[in-house]
């Protein structure tokens, strides 16, 4: 069981002081190569010169807002691994493509920029994050989160690895709140959460307590 927080760049070492040692610290995103004359940008070396071990990479808003394509979202996950950096590769499928009845095929296509570029998936956690879900009081229904985590599971299998498959954590974002974290968490091919809002709310300790049940 691991409990990951993720702040904005400027509070990450405030947040990292003041959390248990147990809690780690994320940061939202990094550059996709060595560092240099990137005004701006955070390079996956400055988050291990602070100790930073996670990084989410390919959240929807910088895929959407950003325009980061598939590829680049691969290039940044092997690079930040190649640093040293533990990666939560985020994919998912907008409200159109969902009911296009294309959900599998964006987040295979996601998924496969991103196998294509790793050799070492330890150090790998996916989190599948419908679109129309996040921040807007939508949630997958459980079965809808199972049936794309079960499918995204197979495509592992089939494209990457058995031993891959099953170890790898597949988790879900997409306004996870206490109210339906317990009912997500039972779904066997759920293994955590990428929380948003509720992470700021008291609620936050029933998500991780809901994550932390042994499923049979």
């Amino acid at each position: 069981m691991q409990v990951v927080v993720s702040p904005p760049f400027v509070f990450l070492t405030f947040v990292k002081s003041l959390l248990r040692s147990d809690f780690h610290v994320a940061a939202q995103n990094c550059w996709v190569r060595k560092g240099g004359a990137f005004t701006g940008e955070i390079s996956a070396e400055m988050l291990v010169n602070l100790s930073i071990p996670w990084v989410i990479i390919g959240h929807s808003e910088r895929r959407a807002l950003l325009n980061e394509s598939n590829e680049f979202v691969g290039d940044k996950v092997a690079y930040a691994l190649s640093q040293g950096l533990k990666v939560i590769a985020c994919i998912g499928e907008t409200l159109e493509e969902r009911e296009s009845g294309s959900t599998m095929a964006v987040v295979a296509a996601q998924t496969k920029a991103i196998a294509g570029k790793v050799t070492n998936w330890d150090n790998v956690v996916l989190a599948y994050e419908p679109v129309w879900a996040i921040g807007t009081g939508k949630v997958a229904t459980p079965a809808q989160a199972q049936e794309v985590h079960c499918e995204l599971r197979k495509w592992l299998h089939e494209n990457v690895g058995g031993d891959i498959a099953a170890s790898t954590r597949i988790i879900y974002g997409g306004s996870v709140n206490g109210a339906n974290c317990k009912e997500l968490a039972a779904q066997p091919d759920v293994d955590g959460f990428l929380v948003g809002g509720a992470s700021l709310k008291p609620e936050f300790v029933d998500i991780i307590k809901a994550a932390m049940v042994k499923k049979n």
